[in-house]
This record gives C-alpha cells, structure tokens and sequence, in this order.
C-alpha cells in the first residue's frame, strides 16, 4: 500500500459557473437553503411540478457532506421507521440513473461482515424488518460470502447481504440533480448564503441573502451541519450536533470486490473510476462543544448505541462555537459567509489503519495507491432519523436535515417528500416519524440504529 505524495482533500465538485445563477431573483415561490443532494433533490421534486424555486447555497453544490460520504445506497440496516422512505429512494434512483444518466447508481450489493456467531446472531435481529417490507436482506454463510466477496485471506462466519443495495458517486450525482432542476426552471444560486428570515403576518414572507432579498412564500432550510445555527437565529431549538467521518480514495487494486462491505476496522465501495472509496467505519469523532452539554440528556441513548463507534475529542472547536453568534445583523457578513465550506482535516491514522487491515484480509489492496484523503461533518440527530416535517410555531417554514450519515442514499426521496409537504400533496409517505415537533411534544425520542 503506497500513498501519493500529491494527495489533497478536494470536495464535490461545484456545479458548473454557467449552469449556476449570478443573482436571485427577486421573487419566487419557495426558497431553498442548502444545496446538498437534500436540497437539490427538493429543489428538483419542486420544479417537476410547476413552483417556481430559487435555492440558495452559500458555498458550492454539494461541497460538504452530499460529496464526502461514502456512495452507499442502502435499505439494509437501517431503522425501520426510514425504511418506507429509502425504498421509494431506491426506485427514485433507478429512474434518475435511466433517465439522466451520472450518477453512478449500480446495484452491487452490500455486505455486513461477521467474524463469528455472535456477530451473526446480532445481525439477524435486522431480519424482521427485511421481511416486512419484503426485501431480499438475507444472512449468507462463509461459502456465499466467499463467492460474493471472493479474495479474502480470512474465512468469516458469514455476512448480512442485500443483493440489491446499491451505490453511487457523491461527487457526480448533485450535479446531475441540479442541472435538471435548471433545466426545468430553477434559479440556482452559489456563492449566496441565507442570512435570515423575514415575516408578515406571522407567516414567511422572504429570504434575505447576501445578495439581496427573495420574496416568498415558503422556505426550506437543507442545511446540513449548519442547520442548528440558521435555526437558532430564528429561536427554534434543533437538538442537532455534528460528528466527523474521514474517508479516502484509492487506486491501482486490481480485480477487487464488485460488492461494497462493512468489516471490522474497514468499508469500502467500488468506483465508477475503477477506485475504491475506503473508511474505517468506525470510530467517528465527535468534538465536544458547547452545545453537546446542552444537548446531552437527548443523544445519551444514542451514544450507548454507538459507544464504539464515537471517539469525543474536545480541541479548538470548543472555543470557535462558543463565540458563534444568536442573531445576527442581516445587513452585515454572517458566520455562513466566513465559513463557506466545512472543510475538517481527516483523521489519517484511522484511514490508514483502515487500509492496513484491508490489505491484510484482501490481498487486491495491498498494491492501493491513496490518491485522495477527506473529512466531512455528519449532521446528527438524537434517534438519527432526520427532521423532513413544517414547523408549526412558523407557517411557511419547513426543515429537511439530520440525516444521520444516512443522507445521501436517502436524498432524492426526502426531496420528494419535502415537496410533498411544501405544497400540501398527498405524502409520499407518512411524515410523522420526521416531524420537528417530536423533540417537543412528549415523545419519547429512542434511536433503533447508529450513525
């Protein structure tokens, strides 16, 4: 395993300068703040029918977590109450790969390797779910996964395995998202964050950006980890907090796994490229901060799920968040223009550990050449199921974010349901485990799965 010397983090690619707006327009019917696969999916989902959309991104399309997650498109795994919401995403990526072709959306499967009975015995406890919504999730023993995932030095016990999960390349499929929802009428504008919110009669009523103000006569905030902050200033409480993922690329494995797979101290996924994408899967890093005491009570069940998954670090960004503000002027520069990417440096000893046991338990990595080493913000939330839901205490303001590091699979049909509820249509499908109020109304907020 040998490392370029030029590796660089460099983040999805922007869209385009001239598919890109200069200046928004005056007046529209629904903004968008955010322009990650969430945001553009709704972006998109909106114009098919007929609104006018402008959507608003302070930095580059799909420059923070949208391009830096792993390319999983996955049903398996995930907690049951998303699993009507990411089938409908599944078929939703289908037709976008058939239709615009892109984005890189195969249907190679994916596996959740297990070393022994009792990791086996813990698996099969997602069957249930496989069952009820009728997916073709099964566990496979070690002659299967050999066959599926052939190359292995070692023999597992067997694997949790969806033949039909798929995956796709973060860095391509926002921009083909975007470029239709152009063609079709949006107005997208980069370079242009959302300062604030103005309101008439109680009731959203315009954007004001740093480039001029939108009139309209809904908004939907996409924001991903800056979510919690764009909230604040408008005295709503997000209980959202942000974990870093570090993830790198690499090159010259020859005759590697067509399947993605989940190990022990490793994830990878193959290319569009001929690359693999690799992580380590586990730990992730969440650095303390003031708002992990405000928000303790609520993501304590969530950090006993995931105990070994999460690494608390506490370091500068303690202090940077400290000092960012409530409210601001809207008139003056925010903390969305000083920052316009987040751009966190990876934890390279954990990528290269990653990459160690790969080439131990695959002898196809060992000659992998590290092109390119990243790091991006997981917009957390306290069950890990995202906020896609109105927000009752301000009419004609909606949330679509928290998606839990499970976003990017899950986008084009939370775009979908967004829309949806944006324009009063019959849901996609039913809402309420996403609604905002859940973290106010009483409800007893468990997670099912981790990050």
């Amino acid at each position: 395993m040998t490392t370029d010397a030029s590796v660089i983090l460099h983040s999805g690619p922007p869209i385009d300068a001239t598919d890109a707006d200069r200046r928004p327009p005056a007046t529209t019917e629904v903004v968008v703040i955010g322009g990650g696969i969430v945001g553009v999916s709704t972006a998109l989902a909106l114009t098919r029918r007929g609104v006018p959309v402008t959507l608003c991104e302070k930095g580059a399309l799909a420059a923070e977590q949208s391009s830096r997650n792993w390319g999983w498109v996955r049903n398996m795994g995930r907690d049951p109450r998303e699993l009507p919401l990411m089938i409908e995403a599944m078929r939703i990526w289908a037709d976008i790969e058939e239709r615009l072709g892109g984005t890189g959306f195969r249907r190679s499967g994916i596996l959740y390797l297990c070393r022994d009975e009792s990791e086996m015995a813990a698996r099969a406890r997602w069957l249930p779910y496989a069952r009820e919504f009728q997916l073709d999730t099964r566990l496979i023993g070690p002659d299967e996964v050999a066959r599926v995932l052939p190359g292995s030095t070692r023999r597992w016990e067997g694997a949790l395995y969806t033949p039909s999960d798929a995956r796709a390349e973060p860095q391509k499929a926002v921009s083909v998202l975007a470029r239709a929802a152009r063609q079709l009428g949006a107005a997208i504008v980069v370079n242009c964050a959302a300062r604030a919110i103005e309101t008439t009669g109680g009731r959203v009523s315009s954007v004001l950006t740093e480039k001029g103000p939108i009139a309209c006569q809904a908004v939907v905030l996409a924001g991903g980890a800056w979510s919690r902050l764009f909230c604040r200033s408008l005295g709503l409480t997000l209980p959202q907090l942000k974990v870093l993922a570090s993830v790198m690329r690499v090159d010259g494995v020859e005759n590697g796994p067509e399947s993605a797979a989940w190990g022990p101290g490793f994830a990878f996924r193959k290319r569009l490229d001929g690359g693999y994408t690799v992580a380590n899967g586990a730990p992730n890093i969440a650095d303390i901060v003031p708002d992990s005491f405000r928000f303790l009570r609520a993501f304590f069940p969530l950090l006993r799920i995931e105990h070994r998954g999460i690494r608390l670090r506490l370091g500068r960004r303690f202090v940077e968040e400290a000092f960012w503000p409530s409210r601001w002027d809207a008139g003056r520069r925010t903390p969305f223009e000083a920052v316009r990417v987040l751009d966190p440096k990876p934890v390279v000893q954990l990528l290269e550990s990653a990459l160690c046991r790969l080439g131990a338990l695959f002898p196809a990595f060992r000659s992998a050449i590290v092109r390119q080493r990243w790091a991006g913000l997981i917009d957390a939330m306290p069950d890990a199921l995202p906020v896609i839901s109105g927000v009752e205490d301000l009419p004609g303001f909606f949330i679509a974010t928290g998606f839990s590091g499970h976003g990017f699979g899950i986008g084009p049909a939370a775009g979908q349901l967004m829309a949806d509820l944006v324009t009063n249509a019959r849901p996609l499908v039913d809402p309420t485990p996403f609604r905002f109020s859940r973290f106010s109304d009483g409800t007893a907020v468990t997670p099912m799965t981790g990050l």
